[in-house]
């Protein structure tokens, strides 16, 4: 964080200084929540959960160099006292925004955010220092926390934003005013919260509405939804996409024999030959969304393209393949799951498999739960499994309870018969089942919500001993 005293960060939250000798000392390491992470320099946001309470940690952050806790009560080391510490965390972030001499990039959708602004930031660091929410670290907690990593370096600030019903975006957006906003799709995840692809087209559409007339709206052309926002601004417009109509466009789209995305890039600027290292053809519409913001902040199409070309995965379980001794690979889709990144992912095994599946090795979509779909469960969990046929994917493991019954029904009303597609009940049967049927040259798949937790899956078999056996945990 920017170098403020406490004195300073108490004015700023509203609070009250207690047992701080000088208020004068200033915090000139980060802000934490996790009093592991308390170091010298450091502030300590004390919130109280449901099963721990940060303020029961204030002694050791203190003796671990933070110079204060801020937290709602006073905990006999220096403290700033705030009647609400998630307010005083968005307040402070607010101020040391509006401090810092950043260009604020904030990035919305249903799907695919984090890969896209894990991208954003490879690109746009080749141009300038740049700050970026870590993992999908992106609600009202976490979007601050990484606001204040931010220091005066710092000249490009990449913030992914959540949403769990309307208002939410509007009110990280008064926390951290973006210059450019950037929206990627309107899909179904969180449907059954909000009640329907309208109500989260308004949510998302809060981003671009926050925008202020000198900025850009970045919008995705191919999406309906989202090519409708436009109206919703007063910033310039600028859009990506496949469409003939986007600013920002892929031409001759293909698929390398490993499954990964090469195309043409045209930018407004010149165009230029990108070939991803990531996996599957959804990633052709996150990187356009990155090149239109590196556009849009003075980048050439060589210089993206060539960032795009080198960029890898930053955030973890995100198609993470892994290369097995015994020829064997594992796709660790694991950390989230809805209709959309379902079927992106499975389009992406089938095009993995294809160089395997000549020589005699299989695909496995090892699939789980989508969450909070709603009334849209059943329909959406069978339209998974009758995909995964069509996809010509050799083998489905539904992992779970209702809805892996749901995924196994829809590949079997397609024609997946026999051993073709299994329902099991958990992760430990799943993993005794590939153990035991895996065979060099296979690719597997392991996609759920997170709270499915089937990234154990993945791990048990991405893990290999000396003479390759899969190591279960």
């Amino acid at each position: 964080m920017i170098a403020l005293s406490l004195a300073e960060i108490a004015e700023v939250v509203g609070g009250q200084t207690h047992d701080i000798p000088d208020p004068s000392v200033h915090v000139t390491g980060p802000v934490v929540r996790d009093s592991r992470e308390a170091g010298p320099g450091s502030l300590f946001v004390a919130f109280a959960g449901e099963r721990v309470d940060g303020h029961d940690f204030a002694a050791a952050v203190v003796e671990a160099g933070a110079v204060a806790v801020l937290g709602t009560r006073p905990v006999g080391v220096p403290a700033i006292v705030v009647d609400d510490v998630q307010t005083a965390l968005g307040a402070l972030a607010r101020h040391v925004v509006r401090r810092l001499g950043a260009t604020l990039v904030a990035l919305t959708g249903s799907a695919g955010k984090t890969s896209t602004k894990d991208l954003i930031a490879q690109v746009l660091r080749r141009k300038a220092p740049t700050v970026f929410t870590p993992g999908s670290l992106n609600n009202e907690i976490g979007l601050p926390l990484t606001a204040l990593s931010a220091t005066e370096e710092t000249r490009f600030l990449v913030l992914e934003m959540g949403a769990r019903g309307i208002g939410h975006i509007r009110y990280l957006t008064e926390l951290t005013p973006p210059k450019i906003g950037l929206v990627l799709n309107v899909g179904s995840a969180h449907i059954g919260e909000f009640g329907g692809r309208e109500q989260i087209a308004q949510a998302k559409g809060e981003l671009v509405e926050s925008l202020p007339e000198e900025g850009t709206a970045v919008l995705n052309a191919d999406d309906p939804y989202v090519r409708a926002m436009a109206s919703r601004t007063k910033a310039k417009v600028i859009f990506f996409g496949e469409s003939g109509e986007a600013d920002v466009r892929a031409e001759n789209v293909r698929l390398t024999d490993t499954g990964q995305p090469s195309f043409r890039l045209h930018t407004p600027s010149g165009a230029s030959d990108v070939t991803m290292r990531l996996y599957g053809e959804h990633h052709v519409s996150n990187a356009l969304a990155a090149a239109a913001v590196a556009h849009e902040l003075g980048m050439s199409a060589d210089e993206i393209a060539v960032a795009l070309s080198e960029a890898g995965s930053l955030s973890r379980w995100r198609m993470e393949v892994t290369e097995r001794p015994d020829g064997v690979t594992v796709v660790n889709d694991a950390y989230n799951a809805n209709p959309e990144s379902m079927r992106a992912a499975l389009r992406a095994l089938a095009a993995m498999g294809k160089a395997s599946q000549a020589k005699g090795g299989r695909t496995w979509a090892v699939l789980g739960k989508m969450a909070e779909l709603g009334d849209e469960a059943l329909a959406e969990h069978d339209a998974v499994g009758r995909l995964a046929v069509r996809l010509n994917v050799s083998k489905l493991v539904a992992v779970g309870g209702r809805e892996a019954a749901w995924l196994q029904l829809g590949a079997y009303n397609e024609g997946s018969w026999g051993e073709e597609s299994v329902h099991v009940s958990d992760a430990q049967a799943a993993v005794d089942l590939l153990r035991s049927e895996l065979r060099p040259g296979d690719v597997v798949l392991v996609k759920a919500s997170r709270s499915v937790g089937l990234e154990s899956v993945a791990q048990a078999l991405a893990e290999t001993g000396a003479e390759g056996e899969v190591s279960a945990r």
